[in-house]
């Protein structure tokens, strides 16, 4: 079974431009599609590297906090973090001759703690939708209409 839901969308921006924006995590809440990211928690470190922690305030229904770890990383290329339920988001770059960058997004919960729970839940649905939101914002940040 596949446990894992991406996308990918071509950015009007370098692999680099792009990857100084996803290893801000004061930034991620521009980015979100989901609407559930509301920002940066302080003491975040200013550039996410590999085994870096950051924390952010979240809503969804309720308020809370959540802690994750960047758990993949080549610079300008890969990033992926995963919180305490080992679920993750990867950002994959793949830059192109015209200077724009394929960009995918995954979620990926087969490492989840118990996948079989989002299995039979709506989440991958909802993250799928929000991973389309999630690129669409980060075109438009870039320029693209």
């Amino acid at each position: 079974m596949t446990r894992q839901v991406s996308i990918t969308r071509t950015i009007p921006a370098s692999a680099p431009e792009i990857f100084a924006l996803l290893t801000d995590p004061e930034k991620h809440a521009i980015l979100d599609g989901s609407g559930t990211v509301r920002g940066a928690r302080g003491g975040n470190p200013e550039r996410l590297e590999l085994g870096s922690r950051f924390a952010m305030d979240m809503k969804l229904g309720a308020k809370y906090r959540i802690t994750n770890k960047v758990v993949e990383f080549d610079q300008d290329r890969l990033i992926a973090w995963r919180h305490f339920n080992g679920h993750r988001w990867r950002w994959e770059l793949a830059p192109n001759d015209d200077g724009t960058t394929d960009v995918t997004e995954t979620f990926d919960w087969a490492p989840a703690r118990i996948p079989m729970l989002l299995d039979r839940s709506p989440i991958p649905r909802k993250n799928e939708a929000a991973i389309r939101k999630t690129l669409e914002r980060l075109a438009s940040h870039f320029g693209e209409r």
